[in-house]
């Protein structure tokens, strides 16, 4: 197929369907499933797939969204670097909403902070060129899908010698953070619906201690509802077969040993930290990067006092146990009244990943998915 709307023909659907039903029939039991990445997350819901799915089969949505991940620490600690009046702070507008502890990224421009908006990492390389007698701080976040660009930003800095840029460094890994996962007893998964743009980075290789350790079977997918329908009918498959593999299901895109060049530009830069703390995981050993000191002029953690501080979230907010997959966000208490996309409390309702901006935008209302709920609810019972 070459085209979008083949990925999106509904015949094909159905036939995928009929497929998944015979082979959740022939298991006979509940399955989980967790989608890893947010984007996964959005399209689910954008097209209704978990609405028709056979209720056997449940989504557990997991913490893919880098901004969603981001503890309100580190938050403050961008919005320090922000508000130093030397310095223009380039940022994601993902990032802009996401509250810290007393304000945001927003807010502290509207307070008079040159916090600006860019699309990529060479944006706020350009800002610095344009602004020779200003101190110009990109905030670098993401999985390894963004850290190829950070990387090459910083390269290209390097090469020109343009000294008033450096980057607040927040970049995660996605293989730690899914053993973690595994690690949790109280998450009990029976396979992965796994991340396709990580993917296209790092390949399918550093997946196979999930299948080889942890026994559960893994399948990387593309983002429109064939790629999710038929990675979830290779999953019940390898499941029915009492298989554990990883699958790749997005070969359109990914490759088994993943992007050599950007591997390449990411060891040069970067390495990576003892520990980075994850919102609602806490503590991940490995699984942050930051800036190798061969280039720590453009390194903002030594360029700038930061508070360095850890901060709890608000008690009312539940995104912790969100993104780890042991509630969904509707039972989140102060989901849709006090928690909303216009008054977010928790980075799970702000970002266009969250798996709550998400349920709010697609879901919150279908009376389909409550009473799908109600009915897992009951067969637990």
């Amino acid at each position: 197929m070459k085209y979008v709307d083949e990925f999106r023909d509904p015949s094909k659907a159905e036939a995928l369907l009929w497929q998944i039903e015979k082979l959740s029939n022939l298991l006979g039991k509940s399955v989980k499933i967790m989608e890893v990445c947010g984007g996964h997350t959005h399209s689910i819901f954008k097209y209704g797939i978990e609405e028709v799915l056979p209720r056997a089969i449940e989504l557990i949505h997991g913490p893919g969204c880098p901004v969603c991940v981001m503890p309100k620490g580190r938050l403050d600690d961008a919005i320090a670097i922000a508000q130093n009046p030397n310095v223009i702070f380039a940022t994601f507008g993902d990032a802009m909403r996401v509250p810290g502890s007393k304000t945001s990224l927003l807010q502290a421009k509207a307070q008079g902070a040159d916090i600006r908006m860019v699309y990529s990492p060479l944006d706020s390389l350009k800002i610095a060129k344009e602004n020779p007698n200003k101190e110009v701080v990109f905030f670098a976040l993401g999985f390894e899908t963004t850290a190829p660009s950070t990387a090459f930003t910083i390269l290209q800095a390097a090469a020109e010698n343009i000294n008033n840029f450096s980057m607040f460094c927040n970049h995660v890994l996605v293989i730690p953070a899914l053993k973690a996962l595994l690690d949790n007893p109280d998450l009990q998964l029976d396979g992965f619906v796994g991340p396709g743009h990580v993917s296209m980075v790092i390949g399918t290789d550093p997946y196979e201690f999930i299948s080889q350790h942890y026994h559960k079977p893994i399948v990387i997918s593309g983002f429109e509802p064939l790629d999710i329908l038929q990675s979830i009918w290779m999953l019940l498959k390898q499941l029915v077969e009492n298989r554990c593999e990883v699958e790749n299901q997005y070969n359109r895109l990914v490759e088994k040993g993943g992007n050599q060049i950007a591997l390449s530009a990411m060891n040069k830069v970067f390495a990576v930290r003892e520990n980075f703390d994850w919102r609602g995981l806490g503590d991940i050993p490995y699984s942050g990067l930051k800036i190798r000191p061969e280039y720590g002029q453009f390194d903002a953690e030594l360029k700038f006092t930061i508070p360095n501080l850890k901060v709890a979230d608000h008690k009312a907010c539940q995104c912790g146990e969100i993104l780890k997959g042991v509630l969904k966000p509707w039972q989140c208490k102060v989901f849709g009244t006090a928690c909303t996309p216009e008054t977010p409390i928790g980075a799970c309702m702000v970002s266009s990943e969250g798996a709550c901006a998400a349920y709010y935008k697609y879901g919150r209302f279908s009376q389909v998915v409550k009473d799908r709920e109600a009915k897992r609810e009951r067969v637990r019972v």
